[in-house]
């Protein structure tokens, strides 16, 4: 017989478990999961309660390997519970270039007169803003998401997506650049998901409705959420 799972066996029939979103490591015998939150030191990225990374080779290095070009003030805001693939990267503002010149080159790089003359250039340079990740956003394997990207509740990414431009909630895109393939629910149910908003429940009601959460219909989480306005 297979050795039984020492966890399995501290069980108690009917125990209520609920996760600590300050683990680094949800499933200790994959260090290639982590999640982001307690393992984001950065004050310009904020990631929400168990949203994670998946990454065979550099999972501890999300915020120095994927977020990139982030010498700016634009931050990172990234929701709760979505789910991030390997090589997925974030490219931050401090990528654009000057380009209402002849030249795009920044010379501000530079050392001596190049930069004197022209470090007020990089100041002059529209920004886009934050990047903007809603909760529950599945990004596929090698998604790259493009500076000031607002990406709605309940979305996915597919693998291989240039994100260009703010994508819906409950939407699914893909490609290069990223277009809409299909709206997830309709219109009405949509709108009825935003307004349960699940991931801001508290979680142990979270916990308690887990198998809906995860296979029920938009019906069902509405239902829930009047239920917990309702007392």
């Amino acid at each position: 017989m297979p050795e039984q799972d020492p966890r399995q066996a501290e069980r108690q029939p009917g125990e209520v478990r609920v996760p600590d979103p300050t683990v680094l490591h949800p499933l200790p015998e994959h260090e290639r999961v982590v999640l982001l939150k307690p393992l984001v030191t950065d004050p310009r990225i904020e990631v929400g309660e168990f949203t994670y990374y998946d990454d065979p080779e550099h999972a501890e290095s999300f915020q120095e390997r994927n977020v990139l070009y982030a010498y700016g003030p634009e931050r990172l805001v990234i929701g709760r519970y979505c789910a991030i693939a390997t090589d997925t990267r974030f490219v931050m503002a401090g990528v654009n270039h000057a380009t209402h010149g002849v030249s795009t080159f920044p010379f501000t790089i530079s050392s001596g007169t190049w930069a004197e003359r022209t470090a007020h250039v990089f100041g002059e340079i529209e920004s886009r803003g934050d990047t903007v990740v809603g909760n529950d956003v599945w990004f596929g394997r090698g998604v790259t998401v493009m500076p000031g990207v607002t990406i709605g509740d309940g979305a996915i990414i597919a693998t291989g997506s240039v994100v260009v431009s703010d994508v819906p909630p409950y939407t699914i895109v893909g490609g290069n650049p990223a277009r809409i393939v299909k709206q997830r629910y309709a219109d009405e149910d949509v709108a009825r998901l935003l307004r349960a908003a699940w991931w801001n429940w508290p979680l142990e009601t979270v916990t308690e409705h887990v198998l809906t959460i995860m296979t029920g219909s938009p019906a069902d989480i509405d239902a829930i959420a009047a239920g917990l306005r309702a007392t």
